[in-house]
């Protein structure tokens, strides 16, 4: 159990991020001696905050490895990230059509093969909605939200500065190890001492996924968690006004369950701007833990950990 006073913010940005759920997320986690997995890394927020040395981190989203693999290596850092973004920005100020020109061609370059994480951190900040979103053909194909002035200097201030977080708390290889698998690979690799935290796509609803989400893949993941020697943690929807997650009752009833209200704000759908009640699903005993809501009356809302604005970075 990790008490979280202030959350460590991703310079990835997506719809249906964990940022507001992190504490709740590991108020819960048990106490292991050995590593954090996650199959299912999408922004990489709960595992920033998770406090281990050693951790195997999944995608398979290649941007978001080859991402965070960036910063590992040091060839990411905040001081680059700083320069690309004035560049880009004012680029982006400055191009016909309110920016967009702009903005198209930066997805051109990227979906031209050239792939580069700067260019991935551009067009998720500056992409309609804060969607992340590919084609069949893997090319990025959310339009632009429409803000010429998106990449202000307090903005990119911003940006950089979570950059920099990220730097001081990712490990080197092999401490953390980075992996574009399927999660079917990565679950395995857990021993009995690990701790795996999974947050699949969710099956029923309309959210963003690499690869899509399906029914089998659901059962998949149930048969190699059922089966894991690990402790784990599955985030996943319980329900909503409208209806319930069929899953829970079809796989998950077998576990220890918890829920706590969440609101998402996730795209054009009415029934996706409700009050979600969230589910964490775990295989170790939870009996001292309220089932709803657990915390919420003691826990503050954390802040997000952002360095001083005023403390300008030295680049």
């Amino acid at each position: 159990m990790k008490l979280i006073k202030k959350v460590v913010v991703p310079p990835i940005k997506s719809q249906g991020i964990k940022t507001k759920l992190v504490p709740w997320i590991l108020d819960i986690a048990p106490k292991v001696s050995g590593k954090w997995i996650e199959p299912f890394l999408g922004t990489g927020v709960v595992a920033l905050n998770s406090g281990f040395k050693e951790a195997i981190l999944n995608d398979t989203n290649p941007h978001i490895i080859n991402f965070y693999k960036g910063i590992q290596s040091k060839t990411i850092t905040a001081s680059l990230m700083k320069q690309y973004l004035e560049k880009e920005g004012d680029l982006l100020s400055k191009a016909g059509n309110n920016g967009y020109e702009h903005y198209l061609n930066v997805r051109a370059r990227f979906n031209s093969g050239e792939y580069s994480p700067f260019d991935f951190i551009f067009l998720s900040r500056a992409g309609f909605n804060g969607m992340m979103r590919f084609g069949k053909k893997g090319n990025w194909n959310i339009p632009f939200c429409k803000k010429p002035d998106r990449f202000a200097q307090a903005y990119i201030t911003k940006i950089t500065n979570q950059v920099t977080m990220a730097e001081k708390i990712i490990q080197p290889t092999p401490d953390w190890i980075f992996c574009n698998k399927s999660f079917s690979e990565i679950i395995p690799l857990a021993s009995e001492n690990d701790l795996i935290y999974c947050d699949p796509p969710y099956f029923g609803r309309h959210v963003d996924y690499y690869n899509g989400w399906t029914e089998k893949d659901e059962e998949l993941l149930f048969n190699l968690l059922s089966n894991t020697k690990a402790k784990f943690i599955l985030s996943t929807w319980h329900h909503n006004d409208w209806r319930e997650n069929e899953m829970i009752d079809k796989f998950w009833k077998k576990f220890n369950i918890v829920t706590k209200d969440h609101f998402y704000h996730n795209g054009g759908s009415i029934e996706n701007r409700r009050t979600v009640v969230e589910a964490l699903v775990c295989n170790f005993n939870i009996d001292k833990i309220d089932k709803h809501n657990h915390g919420i009356k003691s826990m503050q809302k954390p802040k997000q950990l952002e360095l001083d604005l005023n403390e300008q970075l030295k680049y």
